[in-house]
Order: structure tokens, then sequence, then C-alpha cells
């Protein structure tokens, strides 16, 4: 990609969500990334929270009142990548009928980078198939200012879906899935950035 076409790419953060031993959430990221990046409008980052050093404690103000507050030093690399994305897809099963817990603690620690930006999701798990964490993480993000998209994708008795090697069994309903949200998530991802580049957002109080 050279400089001149650098503007017509969005950068698009895939964040997996679960750290879970023996989690599935790196094939299903793997996946759709590679959905993302054949579509041809996205540079892609995948982030696996399962490298991220967490800490386990967040500061005695919420990031929204305090955006200038200084993150731990062990969180920088997640920052940068956190604010140079324009647009998320979070990858995320159901646990007890909710979302991983480390993904809320990544999520809780930020607040200015995800103002104003898309946010979609891809779910997978035994029954749901991820709709319920992603009916729940949709009011979260929506308390954080950005717009989650319509659409999803969904993979509900994933185990059965995907090979030994991580390649979906029938993948037509899912590439056409994954389309539909990437189309949505190209059109919000660059009418923001285009919003934020133009008009920063009002400061939350």
């Amino acid at each position: 990609m050279t400089s001149t076409d650098s503007g017509k790419y969005l950068n698009l953060a895939v964040i997996v969500g679960s750290v879970r031993q023996g989690r599935f959430g790196p094939v299903v990221a793997r996946w759709f990334a590679g959905q993302a990046e054949r579509y041809g409008r996205f540079t892609v980052d995948v982030i696996d929270l399962a490298d991220v050093p967490l800490p386990p404690v967040l500061p005695p103000v919420p990031p929204a009142f305090t955006p200038d507050l200084p993150r731990p030093a062990e969180l920088a690399g997640l920052t940068r990548r956190l604010t140079a994305a324009d647009a998320y897809v979070v990858v995320t099963p159901d646990y007890n009928r909710s979302f991983p817990a480390s993904l809320k603690a990544a999520v809780d620690w930020y607040y200015a980078e995800w103002q104003g930006k898309a946010v979609g999701f891809v779910g997978y798990s035994g029954a749901s198939g991820g709709l319920l964490a992603i009916e729940q993480l949709k009011q979260v993000f929506g308390e954080l200012n950005a717009h989650t998209v319509r659409d999803s994708v969904s993979f509900p008795r994933y185990f059965e879906l995907f090979d030994a090697d991580g390649q979906l069994l029938e993948p037509e309903r899912a590439e056409g899935d994954a389309k539909q949200l990437l189309d949505q998530l190209e059109w919000w991802g660059s009418v923001l950035r285009e919003a934020r580049l133009a008009r920063p957002l009002p400061a939350t109080r």
C-alpha cells in the first residue's frame, strides 16, 4: 500500500476477547481477519488480549473523566494500537450468558479511544453463537459514545463448523455475513473518521 493509497484504507482492529486456556477465539479471529484483508478497504491489526498484561485493578477515576491520565507502562502497546484504529471488530464467546471479564477490563481501561468510532462483532458459542454477549456489548460501547453497527457474524456450535485447520466446512453463509458486516464498518468507519477530523467530539462531563 502506497502513501497515496493510505487515506483510502481504514485501520481495523480485530480484538480477540477471550483469554481462557484452550479458547477458540484466535481461530475465529484469523478467519475474519482474512475476510477483512480480502475485502480490500482495511489495514487489519489483530489484537489478542491474551498477549496484553491487563492490570487487575482499574484507576480510582474512570477514564471518561480523566482522558489524560497516564496508563500503566504495560498498556502502552495496546493504547497505541487502539488509538490508531478507525474501527473495531470484537471477537467474543458467551461465558455464562455474557462476555469475558478480560474483554470488559480492556474496554474499561479506555474511553477516548472508542469515541466516535465504529464497532462490529463476531460471536461464537455452543448455543447462541455469541449473540448474548454481543447484545450486552452493544450497550457497553453505546455508553462509550461508539457506534455499533447493526449486523454481526455468529457461529453457533462453532466446533462443528470449522475443520482441524481452522477452515470453515461450508463458508458461503459466513462469508456473506462477513461482507455485510464489513460493508457497514467501511461506511460508518469512513464517515466517522471524516467527522472526527472535521469536528472534535464534545467533551464528556
